[in-house]
């Protein structure tokens, strides 16, 4: 007798052996590790074990196979076999969480929502399902655009959390609806939530890895709110604590012990992407301030860091910090004279959202804004206006909405023919009334370009107001690139108002400045103006010394200009529909003018 009990639970450990076998292979030998699982259901087994089973085929498809059909078949008869049965919430609840996963991907959405509705509703007395599916479920409406559901459901999860003794998850929850909320741009619920927030953590007693991760999240919400704001001063001992909580993560050992609470259970990111992040930030701080050299070497760091890591890791979360450390590189190549470099990079971006339909659908709008201002820098402005129009169409976010405008008006007033679409531009993003955002940078930058109009418009007065107003603004939160501009642009009214001491002034420092970030563009301005000067107050050597320094600047530049010109990626700049072009055809050489460099 005893032996026939055994018996079925001796065929189901070996077949089950043999599967786990089969799938840890290196390869993985899936076809038949799905034979051994499948050859569980000949044997009529109970309804724990065929559900279990059921589970563990559709996980298998799912996650190794394009069969999603099948997938869903074993999936969902787990979820209909497991409800069923009494104390089975692991395989209940795992079913539901792959099955919504599987509808997700087919594009089934309403089908995925209410199954998560219920899966939560019956799992209230299993604290990690709980809070798994919540969260999950919070995902899916934030894909959707649905942020108002998400934080509703991240409030949930937090009182819960709460209920069941969780002070960890509970924080989890509520930094995830802080984020939510950033994203939203409700500052006023933003700010008493991270208050709490900051509590929580520094009053959590447990695993040092979780409360340390906690503190990287709250910093890096807090840093990139200050970023959003363009407070680049401001965000520096944020950010430097936020880099000294890496170091410590760093050093820290993994310990295997598992919290007591099962509502603890729970990762917001694994160590090394958290290093990534940190990475990313910085990049982003470095860009904004125009530490532009510091920028490089965090950003090379960063996508070594992140080479290494999708050669194991495959989370599309890795794809996304690639793109947007990418973004903010080439941001920094154009400004430093290395548009080739910045052009190829732009073609990688192109790459990866080919590879990725939802990562294009979030970038395309900043794709199209850096070929923008790839245009500008080659004098191509019909091409320049094209890209920003678009990105404008694509963009609801109103900090990338703001900086598009902008670089729109600097195009307009370049071109000197555009005024009626210059002036609606201008009252859309007027820095003395209305500004449409908060960022203290993007409205020195509307202040900046206010005086660049009005300098061209030959009222020199006007001009000098506004960029005075730049520069306090910027020199209040280290806005170096912002500086750099105004002063040679206010050296230039000087110059051009015959007061050369005042506009001696103003433009070596502007040189420093620039030379310092360094700035190719406002060096070769500098540089042209300083041999004026210096040959108006009739210093002969220092105007020579210039007039070299202007020389090599203007070589330089064309050289870069000739070489991004002549790639067969230059083509990208008349792309301004749809998905990116699968490959870019060769040209014959460069067909834009020069004359702007020289």
């Amino acid at each position: 007798m005893a032996s026939n009990v055994e018996a079925p639970e001796r065929w189901y450990l070996a077949l089950l052996g043999f599967a786990e076998h089969f799938r840890t292979s290196s390869p993985p030998k899936i076809r038949l590790c799905v034979h051994c699982l499948q050859a569980v259901f000949q044997f009529k087994p109970p309804q724990r074990i065929e559900a279990r089973t059921h589970l563990q085929l559709g996980s298998v498809l799912y996650h190794h196979t394009k069969n999603s059909e099948l997938a869903r078949s074993h999936l969902e008869k787990a979820w209909f076999i497991s409800q069923q049965l009494p104390q089975f919430e692991d395989v209940k609840f795992e079913a539901a969480s792959i099955l919504s996963e599987l509808f997700c991907q087919q594009n089934l959405v309403d089908s995925a929502k209410p199954l998560l509705r219920k899966a939560i509703q019956i799992s209230q007395q299993t604290p990690y399902w709980h809070c798994r599916l919540l969260f999950q479920l919070a995902q899916l409406h934030t894909l959707e655009k649905d942020l108002v559901s998400a934080c509703d459901l991240l409030g949930v999860g937090a009182e819960y959390a709460r209920v069941v003794g969780s002070e960890y998850t509970r924080a989890l929850f509520l930094l995830s609806k802080g984020m939510l909320l950033l994203m939203e741009r409700k500052l006023a619920e933003v700010h008493p939530l991270l208050t709490l927030c900051g509590n929580i953590v520094e009053n959590w007693q447990g695993n040092p890895i979780q409360k340390e991760s906690l503190r990287v999240f709250f910093l890096v919400l807090q840093v990139t709110h200050y970023l959003d704001a363009g407070q680049v001063k401001s965000v520096k001992p944020c950010l430097k604590q936020l880099q000294q909580c890496i170091q410590t993560i760093s050093t820290l050992h993994d310990d295997e012990i598992l919290p007591s609470n099962p509502a603890d259970l729970f990762h917001w990111l694994p160590k090394e992407h958290m290093c990534v992040l940190v990475y990313l930030v910085t990049v982003m701080h470095s860009m904004q301030a125009g530490y532009l050299e510091k920028a490089q070497k965090y950003t090379d760091k960063a996508l070594m860091q992140l080479e290494k890591l999708k050669m194991l890791d495959c989370s599309p979360i890795l794809s996304t910090f690639q793109v947007i450390l990418l973004e903010h590189i080439i941001m920094c190549r154009l400004v430093t004279g290395h548009k080739a470099t910045a052009l190829q990079e732009i073609s990688q971006v192109c790459q990866l959202c080919q590879q990725s339909p939802r990562l294009f659908t979030n970038h395309a709008a900043q794709l199209h804004t850096l070929l923008g201002l790839y245009c500008i820098s080659v004098n191509c402005m019909d091409n320049a206006e094209a890209q920003f129009t678009t990105a404008l169409r694509l963009t609801t976010h109103q900090e990338l909405w703001t900086y598009i405008v902008t670089n729109l008006a600097s195009v307009y007033i370049r071109e000197g023919n555009r005024h009626q679409e210059l002036y609606s531009l201008l009252e859309r993003i007027n820095p003395d009334h209305n500004f449409p955002v908060s960022s203290h940078c993007l409205r020195a930058a509307a202040f900046y370009i206010r005086g660049l109009l009005s300098f061209f418009q030959g009222r020199y007065n006007e001009a000098k107001r506004f960029l005075r107003e730049t520069l306090k603004m910027s020199n209040a939160e280290d806005l170096n690139r912002l500086t750099a501009c105004s002063l040679v642009l206010l050296g230039h009214i000087f110059y051009v108002l015959g007061n050369h001491r005042e506009s001696n002034n103003m433009v070596v420092p502007a040189m420093q400045l620039a030379s310092k970030i360094p700035d190719m563009s406002v060096q070769l301005w500098s540089s042209a103006l300083l041999k004026d000067l210096n040959k108006a107050l009739g210093n002969t050597m220092d105007a020579h010394e210039a007039a070299q320094m202007h020389q090599n600047f203007s070589q330089q530049l064309l050289q870069d200009h000739i070489a991004a010109c002549s790639l067969p990626e230059h083509n990208l700049i008349s792309w301004t529909d749809g998905p990116p072009p699968v490959q870019i055809q060769a040209q014959n050489g460069p067909t834009t003018s020069l004359a702007s460099l020289l």
